[in-house]
């Protein structure tokens, strides 16, 4: 299969620069993922659209302020540093731009100096191994140094670092937010459930190759990147039980979506304690063992998550959809509209 069969064109005023003050008032798409059927709607109305016995799966990662800024300490040269995932201790992959001013044994300081970092190995495309040290604790120290690592598409500046968050957020170790679940506010949340909706949640440390363009013509020919997930037993149980009941799956997101399709795939359609890394591809055709649902925000052309989107109902079906929701004047991208497809 071919990149540019999920190619469309985007004008670029389409994208969301910032977010909506409420986090409800987005759009909603709703589409027949068998017929393509769509339907204009707005994000609170997602509701009539779940029955009691369904389960939403929402990712409860929360992203790091992962971004920093510091200046090599024995010239004084700025550099910029994101990081990626924590490997053990005070030591983190990152990556660092310009990367050819960061050698091994590399000093870097932050700040007024309450946070440091020394070059331990370097990996390719950028990628730095970089032990900290600091005063205090780490996440406090780097909540008041660093800045969202937005993606690059986004110009702007945010204000408030908790609106790139979801309300159910949790779990540090994402370098970007699961953006499907920054439509919900506590309020629609409770509703749900009110509806008798259970909600179930699971863990997906989202990594920048989530934003890296397929570089291949072939889809089969691309490698994903590895991300880290983990589901608890009380999730297991809860969603094996749903399923025993007749309810439906509905994931909140792509990376609700790639953790339990791993985790069915494991364990022969049944949902188990368990944690790991995944690098798990969905792209057509792609038989789906856990999911009956799926929420999502509009992706770029040509990327991993428009693969998996089409995967889950057809490329037809979903190229139509994307070029009404450009007809229509959707915000696309992570502070963008919402995609409801069953």
């Amino acid at each position: 299969m071919n990149i540019n069969d999920f190619d469309f064109d985007l004008p670029e005023h389409l994208i969301a620069q910032t977010p909506l003050k409420d986090r409800t008032a987005s759009r909603l798409l709703v589409m027949d993922r068998k017929t393509g059927d769509l339907t204009h709607t707005h994000f609170p109305h997602v509701l009539d659209h779940l029955s009691a016995g369904d389960c939403l799966v929402l990712n409860d990662t929360r992203v790091l302020p992962a971004r920093l800024y510091g200046v090599k300490q024995d010239t004084g040269a700025k550099v910029e540093i994101l990081l990626l995932h924590q490997i053990e201790g005070d030591k983190w992959e990152t990556l660092a731009r310009p990367a050819k001013k960061i050698k091994p044994d590399t000093e870097i300081v932050f700040g007024d100096g309450q946070l440091r970092a020394r070059c331990t190995g370097i990996k390719d495309h950028g990628g730095r191994i970089l032990e900290f040290s600091y005063t205090g604790i780490f996440y406090e120290v780097l909540d008041a140094l660093g800045e969202m690592p937005l993606p690059p598409y986004i110009k702007e500046q945010l204000p408030e670092k908790e609106r790139y968050q979801t309300v159910y957020a949790k779990e540090e170790g994402s370098a970007a937010a699961p953006t499907a679940g920054l439509h919900f506010t506590t309020d629609l949340l409770e509703h749900i459930q009110q509806k008798g909706v259970k909600l179930a949640f699971i863990t997906l440390h989202v990594g920048l190759g989530t934003f890296r363009p397929v570089s291949v013509d072939e889809v089969e020919s691309h490698d994903m990147h590895s991300e880290f997930y983990s589901m608890t037993a009380e999730t297991a149980d809860l969603l094996n039980q749903v399923k025993a009941d007749g309810g439906r799956i509905i994931s909140v997101g792509t990376t609700s979506t790639r953790t339990l399709e791993t985790i069915a795939r494991d364990h022969h359609g049944v949902f188990k304690e368990t944690s790991g890394w995944t690098d798990i591809f969905i792209y057509p055709p792609y038989q789906f063992k856990a999911i009956d649902g799926l929420i999502t925000n509009f992706h770029l052309p040509k990327s991993t998550l428009i693969m998996l989107v089409s995967a889950f109902s057809s490329r037809e079906h979903v190229m139509n959809a994307y070029h009404e929701a450009v007809q229509e004047q959707y915000r696309f991208f992570s502070f963008g509209d919402a995609m409801l497809i069953l």
